[in-house]
């Protein structure tokens, strides 16, 4: 077990085994949305808004269905997934990052459905719309981690948080991606006030009234690591303002 310790932000990373990453392929079902050469949703069942429209992840959003959506607890992870028929298909795995649920999608074996441009990518180049027509396909995916390049975790304040009742939403997640635990401080407290997960990706704490700034720490869901960032959100938060950390996993 391992402790990270910053400067200027105070936080700590405890890493009790490296971020889940599962090297045997399994076995899907996948379809896909929208246009055809399309980014994927717009907004989603995990709460990303309008974030699932632009880089990094624009073209890489997916939705499944119950078995890897988890009640919105399978937000947030990363996997690859490849099709199976080499007279069409790519050996070239896609990387997707769970952002919704499909509606109506199996929910007795695992289901991706991909963005027009992500399941077109699957093909061998120049066989995206023949891939396309095909509409569902067996596949092979597999857990990866989540790499955002350049970005620290980010806590979005949800729309109608107040001193009584204070929503979460975390962006940018490396590693894991998921979440299992999220719990707050408040100022000049020792005490960590743990939140409840509401849908999605979204986290809550009922009570108050709560002061800031506050500290934030998560725990994943898959693997149990924990980071916690010192005052991330400030005395004066507002909703709808997201809050940037100085770290990741």
């Amino acid at each position: 077990m391992a402790a990270l310790w910053c400067s200027l932000v105070f936080c700590t990373l405890l890493a009790s085994a490296a971020a889940v990453v599962d090297l045997h392929w399994k076995q899907a079902t996948a379809t896909w949305y929208g246009s055809p050469e399309g980014d994927g949703s717009n907004g989603g069942a995990c709460g990303y808004g309008s974030m699932v429209d632009v880089k990094p992840y624009r073209a890489r959003v997916g939705a499944v269905g119950p078995v890897l959506f988890k009640g919105g607890e399978g937000c947030g992870a990363c996997y690859k997934v490849r099709c199976l028929d080499r007279s069409i298909c790519s050996r070239r795995a896609v990387t997707v990052i769970i952002t919704d649920e499909c509606p109506g999608c199996p929910n007795v074996h695992p289901h991706f459905d991909l963005s027009g441009a992500a399941f077109g990518r699957m093909a061998v180049s120049g066989n995206n719309g023949q891939l396309r027509n095909r509409g569902e396909i067996p596949v092979i995916y597999r857990r990866t981690s989540c790499k955002y390049p350049g970005k620290n975790i980010a806590y979005h304040v949800n729309e109608g948080s107040t001193d009584f009742w204070l929503s979460l939403l975390v962006e940018f997640e490396s590693g894991d991606g998921d979440i299992g635990s999220m719990h707050i401080r408040e100022a000049n407290s020792n005490q960590w006030l743990e939140m409840t997960h509401v849908w999605g990706a979204n986290w809550v704490i009922i009570a108050g009234p709560l002061r800031g700034p506050f500290s934030v720490k998560l725990t994943t869901l898959s693997t149990g690591k924990t980071l916690s960032a010192r005052d991330v959100i400030p005395r004066n938060w507002t909703p709808r303002a997201t809050y940037t950390s100085r770290l990741n996993f």
